[in-house]
């Protein structure tokens, strides 16, 4: 997997991008908690320089976390950390919990739903219309750096019935949500669902922020995790 790390700070998190970003979407937050944290920032199968695919199924749900869990009991050597993750991080970081020989103190969930088959990024089943909507979704989310089309549209095809809530009961991390009250990719109900599974869970609303709250939001972002940390 293609990891970089950032900043010095002595607590450790490992944050984990979204469908169609890369790890630039954690640099603003990096950058203001440089001295706070130290953040590992994996990119996913398909996004800068970590392998590609060449079929949906090698963009599955199980795929993106076996590689995340293997990252991360590599890079941490048992050592205390926060996993955190933004839109589709939520979702591959959940599925990756049980896969890890060592387990997050906490867990920072961002913009992201326990159901993926209940949002629709996408519309169209495949092929041009579909790469039409990835470019679309793109710009409208503002994002500096973005995966392949192919590979988002791939990993769309392959994860978009997850379906998390079930198992929501047996994650008993303190954790942390964050979430935008405007946000039009994950609705506001998606962050309830996961503080109504999530035994230990709090839930911190953004009044104006969309989706993209780790780059549109930062400061309000960086705020919350600090409280959170603190606690």
């Amino acid at each position: 997997m293609d990891i970089v790390r950032h900043g010095d700070g002595p607590r450790h998190i490992v944050a984990v991008h979204g469908i169609q970003g890369t790890r630039a979407v954690w640099r603003p937050l990096a950058e203001s908690m440089e001295h706070e944290v130290s953040l590992m920032l994996p990119n996913l199968r398909g996004r800068g320089v970590a392998m590609r695919g060449t079929y949906a199924a090698d963009y599955s749900l199980e795929a993106f976390a076996g590689e995340l869990a293997l990252a991360i009991d590599a890079c941490t050597h048992g050592q205390p950390y926060c996993l955190a993750g933004w839109s589709m991080g939520v979702t591959v970081s959940l599925a990756s919990l049980p896969l890890l020989a060592h387990r997050p103190e906490r867990l920072i969930l961002m913009s992201g739903s326990p159901s993926l088959r209940a949002l629709r990024w996408f519309h169209a089943p495949g092929g041009a219309a579909l790469e039409a909507e990835i470019a679309a979704r793109k710009a409208r989310l503002g994002l500096v750096e973005a995966a392949d089309h192919n590979a988002v549209a791939w990993t769309w095809q392959a994860i978009r019935d997850t379906d998390q809530r079930a198992s929501l009961a047996s994650i008993d991390i303190p954790t942390l949500i964050l979430h935008g009250a405007v946000d039009d990719e994950s609705p506001i109900e998606h962050a309830h669902w996961l503080l109504e599974g999530l035994p230990t869970a709090r839930l911190e609303i953004i009044a104006d922020a969309g989706h993209s709250i780790p780059t549109s939001h930062t400061a309000e972002v960086a705020a919350s995790l600090r409280r959170f940390l603190s606690t």
